[in-house]
C-alpha cells in the first residue's frame, strides 16, 4: 500500500444547510487515502480507505474521534431538538409486556416501568400470584450496556439459564440461577453465538465457536461451531461435544429438546442461505445422532413430537409452507405424512398447544391465526381486533391456554390469554400509552413495481388528513432474508405522526410476505427489484400526495441500510433526507468479516465471477457518483456491531464526504458499547431516535411542535 494523502482532520467541503431559517459551515473530517486495489477477474476496484478497517488503529480511532465530534455539533445546533427528546421520553414512559409463556405452575414475562434501561423478567404462580422479578438485567452493568438476550428453564424448573451480551455484541455469554432463591449458580458458559439453549435432565445443550484470538473477537470469521452439553455444576471444559462438522467451517448447529425428554433435534444451517439439514438423536435410548434430512431442500423447523413421530414446518415443496410428520426411524420421504398442506397465506409459525396446531399467517403481510386438530383438520380462525400483527400462541403441549399480543401501527401492543377449550380471548395487559391513537389510522395500499409486480405498503397518519403533497413522511423497509415487514406498534414514529406526517412501511420482495418465491424474487442476481420496489413506493407517495420530494425521508437498517444506499445512489432526486443505518454498504468485502460470509446465499460473493458482476453494479460504497445531488444522510453506526461490521459505515461515509460536492449534510452517527441493536438500552434508544428526527425535521425545513 501507497499512501498518498494524510490529513487527521482537514477541509474537505465546506458543506450549507439550509433548516429552521439558519446556516451551518460543516468542515468533515479526512483521513489518509491509501493507493490500494483489488483484482476482481481482471477488473481493478480501487479501496482507498482500506485502512478504516482496522478498528483499533490509531489513525482509525482519530479518524472515528473526528467524525463524532462533527456530528455532535451539528446534531447539538438543532434547536429543537431537546423538545424532540422531552416528547420522546414522555412518549415512551408506559407500562410494555412481552407474550408470556408457562413454565411448570409459574407465568414468565418481561415487563417494562416505563423507562427502565431494560425489561426484567418477572415470574408469578397461577394467574393471580403476585409477580416477583426473576432476572433483572439493569442490575448487570451500571451504564446500561449489558443486556439480557434469552432464558430457559429447567423441565423440572428448578432452574433458570440465561444469556447475556455486552455492549450489543452477538457474542454471549451463559449463567444458571436457581428459579426459588435467586441464587447464582459458578456455571459459566462463553464464546456461543447464534445458538439456542435446550435443557435435558441436569444440564442444557448450546452451541459455541472457537475462543477467536485476542482483539479480533469483533471481527474474526465465525467458523467451525459446535454443539455442546453443559452439566450443571461443571466447568466448560468438561462439556461434551454432541455434533460438529469438520469438513464444512461454515454448518452452524441448533439443537432443541421436546417437550417430553425424549428427542433432541438437530437443526443444522449454513449462514442464511434458503435450505437446513435436521437430524435427530433419540436421548431416551442416547442413541447417536442420525440424519432425517441429510439433503439441501428446503427449510425444516421442529413444531413438536407426536408419538415416535416429530413434527416438522418446511417450504420442501410447497414455497408458502406446510406441516408435515416424519418418523425419525423411517425418514425417507415416502414415509412423511402431511399435516396441513401448503395454503395461498404464507405460513409463519406453526406450534402445538393443548392438544391443536395452531398457524400463524400472513396474508397480505397482516396476520391471521388459524387453529387445526392434530390430524391437520381446520377447525377456525382466531377472531382478531383488525390488520395488524401477532406474536405468541406458543407454548407446551399438554397447555390448555396460550398467549399472544397484538398489535398494528396505531395499536398499542396488547397481551391476549386464549382459552383453548372455550375458544375465547381475554385481555391479559393492556397498555395505558400517553398519547391518543385513537386519532391516527393504518391503512393497507398497494402499489405497483416496475415490472408491474403489486407491492403492499402499510401507512399511518392522521384521520382526515388532506392529501395535498406537503405532509413529512417517512418511508421504511427492508426487503430481504425472508424478513417480513408487518404493521405492528412502534412508538417512535409518533413525533412524526403528531406533526401531521406519514410513516409509510413497504413490504418489498425478498421478505417473507407472500413466501419463499417472494424472497426469491428480490435475492442473488434479482436484488435490483428490491431497489425497485422501494423506488415504487416512493413514487406512489409522491404521486398520490402523501408527501413530496422535499419532505420525503427514507430509512432502513442492516439489509435495509445497504437498500438507502443502494436506492439513493439510483434516485437520489426522490428523497429529501436518508438514514441508512448499520447498512452493509461494501459488497465485495461484507463476507470477510464475523459473520458475513454466511449471507452469500442471499447476495451472492464477490469470489464468484458472475455474483461480481451484479454486486459491483450495486454496492453502495462503489456506486457513489460525484454529479449526483445527494439527500441529507446521516449514516448510523456502533462499535461493537459484530454482525455488520462498523467499516462498512466508516468507508461508506468517508468516501460520500469526499465525493458529494452538494449542500446537503452527510454525516454518520457512531454509538459507542452499542451493537446491531439488540439489547439497546431505553435511554440509548430514545437518544437514537432524538437525533434521527432531529435531523430529519431540520433538513425538512420543519419545527415540530408538541402540545
Amino acid at each position: 500500500m501507497k499512501i498518498t494523502v494524510f490529513l487527521a482532520v482537514s477541509v474537505l467541503v465546506l458543506a450549507m444547510l439550509t433548516g429552521c431559517g439558519s446556516k451551518a459551515m460543516i468542515e468533515y473530517p479526512v483521513g489518509k487515502k491509501v493507493e490500494h486495489a483489488d483484482d476482481y477477474f481482471g477488473r481493478k476496484v480501487a479501496d482507498p480507505y482500506r485502512w478504516l478497517e482496522e478498528m483499533d488503529s490509531p489513525d482509525t480511532k482519530a479518524w472515528v474521534e473526528a467524525q463524532v465530534k462533527v456530528t455532535d455539533k451539528y446534531l447539538g445546533g438543532i434547536s429543537f431538538r431537546n423538545d424532540i427528546k422531552k416528547r420522546f421520553t414522555e412518549i415512551w414512559n408506559y407500562e410494555k409486556y412481552t407474550v408470556p409463556h408457562k413454565e411448570g405452575n409459574y407465568y414468565v414475562y418481561k415487563k417494562n416501568d416505563g423507562l427502565q434501561e431494560h425489561s426484567p423478567v418477572y415470574i408469578q404462580e397461577g394467574l393471580d400470584g403476585e409477580p416477583r422479578v426473576l432476572l433483572d438485567p439493569n442490575t448487570f452493568s451500571e451504564d446500561g450496556s449489558v443486556s439480557l438476550t434469552g432464558y430457559d428453564f429447567s423441565q423440572d424448573y428448578k432452574y433458570v439459564a440465561y444469556g447475556i451480551s455486552r455492549g450489543g455484541s452477538d457474542w454471549r455469554e451463559y449463567f444458571v440461577q436457581e428459579v426459588a432463591s435467586g441464587k447464582k449458580l459458578e456455571d459459566y458458559i462463553q464464546w456461543i453465538k447464534f445458538s439456542g439453549l435446550s435443557w435435558h435432565k441436569d444440564g442444557f445443550f448450546y452451541s459455541r465457536y472457537d475462543k477467536p484470538e485476542a482483539g479480533k473477537e469483533l471481527k474474526a470469521s465465525n467458523l467451525f461451531q459446535k454443539l455442546y452439553y453443559h452439566k450443571l455444576g461443571t466447568p466448560q471444559s468438561a462439556d461434551v461435544l454432541v455434533y460438529q462438522d469438520t469438513r464444512n467451517p461454515r454448518i452452524g448447529f441448533n439443537g432443541q429438546v421436546s417437550d417430553s425428554g425424549r428427542y433432541l433435534v438437530i437443526v443444522a444451517w449454513e449462514g442464511a442461505a434458503n435450505e437446513n439439514l435436521l437430524f435427530v438423536k433419540d436421548l431416551q435410548k442416547d442413541s447417536p445422532v442420525a440424519p432425517v434430512v441429510d439433503k439441501k431442500l428446503g427449510r425444516f423447523w421442529f413444531v413438536g413430537q407426536q408419538g415416535d413421530r416429530i413434527v416438522v414446518q418446511t417450504d420442501y415443496k410447497a414455497p408458502t409452507f406446510r406441516v408435515v410428520s416424519i418418523d425419525p426411524a423411517k425418514p425417507a420421504e415416502e414415509n412423511w405424512i402431511e399435516i396441513v398442506p401448503e395454503s395461498a397465506n404464507a405460513m409463519e409459525v406453526a406450534s402445538l398447544v393443548g392438544g391443536r396446531l395452531i398457524a400463524r399467517y400472513l396474508k397480505d403481510a397482516s396476520s391471521v391465526v388459524t387453529v387445526y386438530d392434530e390430524a391437520g383438520k381446520k377447525l377456525y380462525d382466531v377472531e382478531l381486533p383488525g390488520i395488524g400483527s401477532v406474536e405468541g400462541f406458543i407454548g407446551k403441549q399438554d397447555h390448555q391456554e396460550v398467549f399472544y399480543q397484538y398489535s398494528s401501527l396505531n395499536y398499542p401492543p396488547t397481551v391476549f390469554r386464549y382459552d383453548m377449550k372455550e375458544k375465547k380471548s381475554d385481555i391479559f395487559k393492556k397498555p395505558e400509552v400517553p398519547f391518543s391513537v385513537d386519532e391516527y389510522v393504518t391503512e393497507r395500499v398497494f402499489y405497483q413495481s416496475k415490472d408491474g409486480t403489486k407491492i403492499p405498503m402499510f401507512l399511518a397518519h392522521k384521520k382526515g388528513i388532506e392529501l395535498d403533497g406537503h405532509h413529512p413522511a417517512l418511508l421504511y423497509a427492508y426487503g430481504g432474508f425472508n424478513s417480513s415487514m408487518t404493521p405492528s406498534f412502534r412508538v417512535s414514529i409518533m413525533p412524526l405522526l403528531e406533526n401531521g406526517g406519514v410513516y409509510a412501511m413497504a413490504c418489498l420482495r425478498g421478505g417473507g410476505e407472500y413466501g419463499e418465491t417472494w424472497h426469491r424474487a428480490g435475492m442473488l442476481e434479482k436484488k435490483q427489484n428490491v431497489f425497485d420496489d422501494f423506488i415504487a413506493a416512493a413514487e406512489y407517495l409522491i404521486k398520490m400526495n402523501y408527501t413530496s420530494p422535499k419532505r420525503l425521508a427514507v430509512y432502513g437498517g442492516s439489509n435495509g441500510g445497504l437498500l438507502i444506499g443502494a436506492v439513493i445512489n439510483q434516485r437520489p432526486e426522490l428523497f429529501r433526507v436518508a438514514i441508512p443505518a448499520v447498512g452493509v454498504m461494501d459488497m465485495l468485502r461484507y463476507h470477510k468479516f464475523t459473520i458475513g460470509w454466511a449471507w452469500a446465499g442471499e447476495y451472492g460473493s464477490s469470489d464468484n465471477k458472475e455474483q461480481f458482476e451484479y454486486l459491483i453494479k450495486y454496492s453502495p460504497l462503489h456506486n457513489i457518483g460525484g454529479s449526483l445531488d445527494y439527500p441529507a444522510t446521516l449514516v448510523t453506526t456502533a462499535d461493537h456491531d459484530d454482525r455488520v461490521f462498523p467499516a462498512h459505515s466508516f468507508k461508506y461515509i468517508a468516501t460520500l464526504q469526499e465525493t458529494y460536492k452538494g449542500a446537503n449534510p452527510v454525516l454518520v452517527r457512531i454509538e459507542t458499547k452499542v451493537g446491531h441493536g439488540a439489547g439497546t438500552s431505553t435511554s440509548r434508544s430514545i437518544e437514537y431516535n432524538t437525533d434521527l428526527y432531529s435531523f430529519i425535521f431540520a433538513n425538512m425545513g420543519i419545527t415540530p411542535v408538541y402540545k
